[in-house]
């Protein structure tokens, strides 16, 4: 079969692997659509020191059932389309004690950690495959990034009198944008792309800042009466976006933190204590995040040809990524479809 590798930065190549077969306890899956998110961009690129060397990247799956090992549950049939939650839990570290899984402190992510999905088959665990009804194999390989956005409104705790502050309108902020809109708060979307900015609205937010163009905080508090943004998310991972953060937050307000920042961040910690804020980070999803965004999917007119920037084939996946490297700003996903 065939696989797509990173062997060092800004090199790819597709190379013949053995077929997988379904072990007892797993389920062998055929892949037909897998994305690139922003955190294999970032080992194509040679900057996400959490990679294994030589990796197959890619945890974003739109995949149909192939065969069952041994020992899985009657309700996964063979031809049924499927996700997958790409984490690992250890059940012993605490965050797996404490329930939150999702942050095990031993987690391996596929494509990242251990080899990913970026090939015509894998099996893997049936406690990992989700079924997904009424969606398309190619759009439910944009489910676990939406997931991600999903789970940050959650830790967020947001309502329907918050004001939430989303940086970053790729998919895992229009994830965010999404949930919160769901929450019923009022959403103020900041990106550097208008198009973006559109969908985000689109999606049900009520503003949109261009922060190339426009003052965010003096934005912020012109949208917000002087309060500022009862929760802001961040999911750009960018030093400026954390500021910015600390600074367009409320008095009391809570920042969750989902992008990492690739250097250090400098921050006037007086804001920390005066603001008396809730500063709290958001990773990954839990399977209810999962399920949410499938029913937000099959139940709602979601522009989804628009989120697929270009779909790729195996061969000319590196030309696909080489042009988001030039121009990360304009995509919002790439699928490679096997």
């Amino acid at each position: 079969m065939k696989a797509i590798t990173i062997p060092s930065p800004q090199s790819m190549q597709v190379v013949e692997m053995e077929k997988p077969t379904a072990k007892a306890g797993e389920v062998l899956l055929k892949l037909e659509y897998v994305g690139f998110c922003g955190s294999d961009l970032n080992t194509f690129l040679g900057r996400n020191t959490m990679a294994k060397e030589n990796v197959i990247p890619g945890h974003e799956i739109g995949a149909v059932i192939e065969a069952l090992g041994e020992g899985c549950p009657d309700t996964l049939k063979v031809g049924m389309t499927v996700t997958v939650n790409p984490y690992t839990n250890c059940g012993q570290c605490a965050s797996c004690r404490n329930g939150r899984v999702n942050a095990c402190q031993h987690n391996e992510t596929l494509g990242v950690q251990r080899d990913g999905a970026m090939r015509e088959y894998i099996a893997l665990p049936w406690q990992k495959i989700i079924p997904v009804k009424g969606v398309s194999t190619r759009d439910s390989a944009l489910i676990e990034p939406m997931s991600v956005g999903f789970h940050a409104v959650d830790r967020g705790q947001v309502t329907d009198i918050d004001t939430v502050l989303v940086f970053g309108c790729g998919m895992v902020g229009l994830g965010a944008v999404v949930r919160a809109v769901q929450r019923g708060a009022v959403v103020i979307a900041v990106d550097l792309s208008e198009e973006k900015l559109e969908i985000a609205k689109e999606l049900g937010a009520t503003y949109g800042i261009n922060s190339k163009e426009e003052n965010v905080v003096e934005k912020v508090m012109e949208y917000t009466d002087g309060f500022g943004a009862d929760c802001v998310i961040e999911a750009v991972g960018s030093p400026v976006t954390y500021v910015t953060a600390i600074d367009a937050v409320s008095f009391t307000g809570r920042v969750v933190c989902i992008g990492y920042a690739k250097s250090g961040v400098e921050f006037q910690t007086k804001y920390f204590v005066q603001k008396e804020l809730d500063i709290r980070g958001s990773r990954n999803a839990n399977p209810s995040d999962f399920r949410a965004v499938q029913r937000y999917l099959t139940k709602a007119n979601v522009p989804m040809d628009r989120f697929v920037s270009a779909v790729a084939t195996p061969e000319t996946a590196l030309e696909a990524m080489q042009k988001w490297a030039e121009a990360p700003a304009q995509v919002f996903r790439i699928l490679v479809k096997f």
